[in-house]
């Protein structure tokens, strides 16, 4: 029955018990020849277990593929969710350990331990240190779903409390006061209307020097990160063989979405890479009945499953990333949004450069841009603030070796650092710049890769505001959190990196805190006579002036420089009336701050879709269709 692959010399390469589950497949007409010769070929040539390509690749049923491998090994198929697990058991081996290498021990019967696996390459790799733990041990075979699902529902409450505390409370914000930031924010506007009363001129002067002195410096810092690119020249790296790259699981955080079948899964089947190397997670919260109701009716690929976060104290994307984590399968994490359209080759890529890359190498952040662009006014000024921020700001910040503040998708990490980390803040509304913050105190870098995800930008103007409110909530946060300790950050960072946190942090809220007063120098080249003018002498004011209108020139050609290197240069007309589009910031500025003595966790969600879209994205076809099983006897 083999005869046709033992032809091609790749029956005597396979593992004796996988050549007995592909005889057993054949037998049963599950699958046929043809189907038998690719799916022997891409298991040798990816090193992989036949079963991962035959669930992955060629979508068999799970249930199916236990059945036959139970057969091939002579062991019996056990359902663990039916037939829960000792929870002794488990608490010895370690339940995250169980989720990491496909192992859970499940009964002990006449002094040996039943240990049930989804592969049985990986009981045969342990089964040393599985009898060092338990004496004698016997495998037993179920499907990934059933032991994931038995973990968590014996251990998901353990894992949903520490997925809100993984980080330590020293550089985490799940201790901030609301109260007590109330009371200081109520105390400084007193100072400030004291100041006014008693001394309001220099009041005015305090507030001009300190916009043009943070204007200046983040304009500058904005020009040598666009300089520091002029010579930049992307490295080609050495294509890896099939057999060297890694696992990769992708999270993908999902809230009230309604339509994963029509999008989200037709972007992630243009991904180019090998399906039994892929391993996406659909994170989506117990109580979002509409997620889940979409994905009740929504078949999903054998590389693709969900995972269901219990409720907790707080109901954050972070959080949900921090519980999602022990169950991913890949030695990389990355995180998508659920309205992305990564570029098909993106996860090769990202698996290219961490081979090559350093050791201190723990993050790799990818290029935004949107799909939408042509939709609106408010979407073609996002895609160009976008543009300059990936394309020029951030990989500026990164070969200035300052800390990059992490954008909140097509983030890729070194899963074992990204554990040793705490991962996110599970309290943080912008968890990724935060991340970004205290990878660089542990001295871990994070480097940009040319590879572009879609997303849909935010197209009206209300929820553009609460969107922006929300992160600057969250830099304020931030910036408040790890200036706890000033000397003990600028130990962990250097002089260096820890000018640049102010700047990047402070001066950004500083920028649009005061925007209204940047916003009013327009009315100088209208004739309109400043109400400062009088305020002011005559040199500070010009001075102010001048330094304003210098850092609209420059900022407009680090917008056009974006746009070059993003193909969009066509929208230059459009970067004009960014200042106009910039003081919708202000308002989000004080609605965060406001926040920050309200509600500091509350995540406002942005709801997508609602506008319509200019552009779609390219989908590109995998490069192989996915054979269909011929039967499911």
């Amino acid at each position: 029955m083999l005869d046709f692959i033992t032809d091609s010399a790749l029956v005597p390469r396979l593992p004796e018990r996988d050549t007995a589950l592909l005889q057993s497949l054949l037998a049963k007409r599950t699958l046929d020849q043809t189907q038998a010769g690719r799916a022997v070929a891409s298991a040798l040539r990816l090193d992989v277990p036949l079963s991962d390509v035959l669930l992955r690749d060629y979508a068999l049923p799970a249930d199916l593929v236990a059945r036959h491998l139970a057969k091939a090994h002579a062991v019996q198929v056990i359902d663990p969710v039916r037939h829960p697990p000792d929870a002794a058991l488990v608490a010895r081996w370690g339940a995250r350990d169980c989720l990491r290498l496909g192992l859970l021990p499940s009964r002990v019967s006449q002094g040996t331990v039943t240990v049930l696996t989804t592969c049985p390459a990986r009981f045969a790799l342990a089964r040393a240190d599985l009898e060092q733990s338990f004496g004698a041990v016997r495998m037993g075979i179920t499907t990934e779903a059933k032991l994931t699902g038995a973990v968590a529902t014996l251990h998901g409450p353990i894992f949903a409390a520490e997925a809100e505390t993984c980080v330590p409370a020293a550089e985490s914000c799940r201790n901030w006061n609301a109260r007590r930031a109330a009371g200081v924010a109520v105390a400084l506007l007193a100072v400030v209307l004291a100041w006014a009363a008693v001394n309001p001129s220099g009041l005015i002067v305090a507030f001009s020097l300190w916009a043009t002195g943070v204007l200046a410096v983040t304009t500058l810092l904005k020009v040598a990160a666009a300089i520091s690119g002029l010579r930049a020249a992307p490295e080609a790296l050495r294509p890896l063989a099939e057999a060297d790259l890694p696992v990769i699981t992708m999270l993908v955080p999902l809230y009230r979405e309604k339509a994963i079948a029509s999008h989200l899964l037709v972007r992630l089947a243009a991904l180019r890479y090998p399906r039994a190397l892929l391993d996406v997670c659909l994170v989506l919260e117990e109580d979002d009945a509409t997620t889940r109701a979409t994905l009740a009716r929504t078949t999903l690929p054998g590389w693709i499953r969900a995972i269901v976060v219990p409720p907790g104290q707080v109901k954050t994307k972070p959080r949900a990333l921090n519980y999602a984590l022990p169950f991913a399968r890949g030695s990389i994490i990355g995180v998508w949004d659920a309205e992305d359209a990564p570029a098909p080759d993106q996860l090769h890529v990202v698996a290219r450069h961490f081979t090559h890359a350093a050791p201190h190498v723990a993050c790799l952040q990818g290029v935004l841009d949107y799909y939408n662009t042509g939709t609106n006014w408010l979407t073609r000024c996002f895609t160009i603030e976008y543009a300059a921020w990936f394309r020029v700001v951030l990989p500026g910040l990164a070969r200035l070796g300052l800390v990059v503040p992490l954008g909140g998708t097509t983030l890729f990490f070194q899963r074992a650092v990204l554990e040793d980390l705490g991962a996110w803040d599970a309290h943080n509304v912008t968890e990724d710049a935060d991340l970004g913050l205290r990878l660089a105190r542990r001295g871990y870098t994070t480097e940009l890769i040319p590879t572009v995800t879609m997303e849909e930008a935010n197209g009206r103007a209300w929820p553009w505001v609460k969107q922006r409110a929300r992160w600057l909530k969250g830099y304020a946060i931030t910036y408040g959190v790890h200036m706890r300790n000033p000397a003990r950050l600028l130990r962990d960072l250097g002089l260096w990196q820890f000018i640049g946190v102010q700047v990047l942090f402070l001066g950004t809220l500083s920028l649009f805190a005061l925007m209204p007063l940047f916003w009013s120098l327009w009315l100088i080249p209208l004739g309109v006579a400043h109400p400062l003018h009088g305020w002011l002498s005559a040199g500070a004011f010009w001075t102010m002036t001048y330094a304003f209108f210098a850092a609209e020139v420059l900022a407009l050609t680090v917008n056009l420089i974006g746009l070059h290197k993003a193909g969009k240069l066509h929208l230059w007309g459009w970067a004009l009336t960014l200042p106009v589009y910039f003081p919708l910031g202000a308002l989000a500025a004080y609605r965060g701050l406001a926040e920050l003595a309200t509600r500091p966790f509350y995540w406002d969600k942005t709801t997508h879709g609602v506008v319509l879209t200019g552009l779609k994205p390219q989908i590109i076809p995998p490069p192989q269709p996915l054979p269909r099983p011929v039967s499911t006897a």
